[in-house]
């Protein structure tokens, strides 16, 4: 027995949109992410440049590949939030890239003049470690990092449909930035203290806190992600800034807990993890609530006569995915890429016609409607005829 049945009489009813005039071209987005990934990698082979010069070559190695660890928790968490609508893999390379160079790189030259600035008007006191650390690197990492994702958005709009969209380019900016980070930070520690200090360092950084900058960005990204779905255009900015503030001040929030000695560890269980805990909570909440969006709006395709109510829950929720899957494994030759494909195909389907639903008039959106609509239809019945 098949996940899919019969295709409706009349596949094509009631929500075939109405004539509108041309649409607009669309907007280069995966040609916007190559340049920005191009430039990105420039700027992070002056990166590498700049932390071989300062660490050496040997401890830039040992300190990258121990960077490698925290990162690859990071994105595997990552992945996992990402699996209900998958982001295209240039815009989270871009995030990537944009996290790990050019971030790195705007927090590096300000801190560069902060201490040249430092230098030449107080130059016997010099800077304040902890005003560095509890006011300027949040205020810049974070604004740094948060561009980033407002590019995103700018360039690749039409794959930015809410806040998990946002929560996922986020926390792979902000993985980005941790891994450089993490590396450079290593780095020093085995050239000033060591292995012992080094194994200090990283159980701090890589194990006790590998989310912390993912926790902070992902409250930029997530009200950018409440702005797209709510259809916001020049308003866009005011969401970004409405997810800054809170980014900064967790992210100082969470470097003061560090600065306070004795009692950091116990700030640490009562401050940070709790602070983990909320993101956590929220990210399911969300994932929840993307997939009752795609089965509120699929179910409006197949009250239409698109799908069958049958289909809907196969496309649209956890355990009807799983068993549509194994359906197609069990079929000779195997189908799992077709029914993958029109799994997210439905998906991207469901969140167009949401932001239609936000966007009234929005011709480019009704065009992809009836692209995707098409797509979904063929899929279905290249399944079917096979059956």
């Amino acid at each position: 027995m098949t996940y899919l049945s019969a295709p409706p009489q009349n596949p094509y009813p009631a929500l075939r949109p109405v004539p509108l005039p041309p649409a607009k071209p669309r907007s280069g987005g995966a040609i916007g992410a190559i340049v920005g990934i191009c430039i990105a990698g420039v700027v992070g082979l002056v990166v590498i440049a700049y932390l071989v010069f300062v660490l050496g070559a040997p401890s830039t190695l040992v300190a990258t590949v121990l960077a490698l660890i925290p990162l690859t928790l990071v994105l595997l968490a990552v992945r996992w939030v990402d699996r209900w609508e998958p982001e295209p893999r240039w815009a989270l390379w871009f995030a990537f890239l944009w996290g790990a160079a050019v971030s790195i790189a705007i927090a590096l030259l300000v801190d560069l003049g902060v201490q040249i600035a430092a230098a030449v008007l107080h130059p016997e006191s010099g800077t304040d470690e902890v005003i560095q650390a509890v006011v300027q690197a949040p205020i810049v990492e974070e604004f740094a990092k948060g561009v980033g994702v407002l590019l995103i958005y700018a360039f690749a709009r039409s794959h930015f449909d809410g806040p998990v969209d946002g929560l996922v380019y986020a926390a792979t900016v902000a993985a980005g930035f941790a891994f450089t980070e993490n590396a450079q930070y290593f780095g020093i520690a085995l050239l000033e203290g060591g292995a012992e200090h080094l194994g200090m360092v990283f159980v701090m950084r890589g194990i006790f806190s590998p989310f912390a900058h993912v926790i902070f960005t992902a409250c930029t990204g997530i009200a950018l992600g409440l702005g797209a779905r709510r259809g916001a255009g020049a308003s866009i900015i005011l969401w970004f800034f409405a997810g800054l503030v809170p980014a900064i001040l967790l992210h100082a929030l969470w470097n003061g807990s560090l600065a306070f000695g004795d009692t950091a560890i116990l700030l640490y269980f009562v401050v940070q993890v709790p602070i983990f805990a909320g993101v956590i909570g929220l990210t399911v909440y969300f994932r929840r609530q993307e997939a009752k969006l795609t089965r509120a709006r699929l179910g409006e395709y197949a009250a239409a006569g698109w799908l069958t109510p049958g289909e809907v829950d196969a496309l649209a929720t956890s355990a009807g995915r799983r068993q549509a899957i194994r359906w197609a494994r069990s079929t000779h030759p195997p189908r799992v890429a077709e029914v993958k494909a029109l799994i997210a195909d439905a998906t991207t389907l469901a969140f167009n016609r949401q932001m239609i639903v936000a966007r009234r008039g929005d011709v480019r959106r009704v065009q992809d409607e009836r692209e995707l609509l098409d797509r979904v239809s063929r899929r279905r019945a290249a399944l079917l005829t096979r059956v």
